[in-house]
């Protein structure tokens, strides 16, 4: 199915590893340099690699094939160093392509994360927000989260934590997309909301 043309880019994606309607993500409990996240395949494959430092002024990070990090395939990059509604913008290195754009809701997110999810102009096409009992989580912070992610009003895509004492686990289902939503796009969508959940083990 073709993707709208006010929808996050969508055009053909050379390399398989984008080519999976399901990913795992993983975060190990330790972090001394940085956060390192870990994205699988399907089949358990290790088809993406991040490593986030604990410090950093302006955000922004490279997503890798693996650990070497010697193969871009992803740059998520915020607009601002510091903003009360920070965007994003999800591009391919290799391109310069803009796969899409999110910026979260300042006030909004602080009982529940909440983005929008931005076309070409800035303007607002969709939203990809924490549901269940988001406040509660804010207290028992063990508790697995889950995001949607909307386009259009349309239900496209979905981020679910899994259970876990140590490290995070959460799994990306593209699957109701059929092809609206560009799974670059949601790959970096997905590390965002986790990352998020790794700013409040800090406070």
């Amino acid at each position: 199915m073709t993707q709208p043309s006010n929808s996050p880019s969508s055009s053909p994606v050379s390399a398989d590893r984008f080519s999976h309607r399901s990913y795992t993500i993983k975060r190990p409990a330790l972090a001394i340099l940085g956060r390192k996240y870990y994205v699988y395949a399907p089949d358990g494959s290790l088809v993406m690699f991040l490593k986030h430092p604990i410090m950093k002024l302006r955000e922004e990070f490279t997503i890798y094939t693996d650990e070497t990090e010697s193969s871009p395939v992803l740059t998520v990059r915020s607009r601002n160093v510091v903003a009360l509604n920070m965007a994003h913008d999800v591009i391919d290195p290799k391109t310069g392509e803009r796969t899409g754009s999110i910026r979260s809701r300042g006030m909004k997110s602080i009982v529940r994360d909440t983005w929008d999810i931005l076309d070409e102009n800035d303007q607002v096409i969709g939203i990809m927000e924490e549901e269940g009992a988001a406040l509660l989580r804010r207290v028992l912070r063990f508790l697995p989260g889950k995001h949607k992610i909307e386009l259009n009003g349309e239900r496209v895509a979905s981020v679910t934590q899994k259970f876990k004492f140590f490290g995070k686990e959460v799994l990306l289902d593209l699957s109701p997309a059929e092809g609206k939503l560009d799974s670059r796009f949601g790959v970096g969508c997905a590390l965002l909301a986790l990352m998020k959940e790794s700013e409040r083990e800090k406070n």
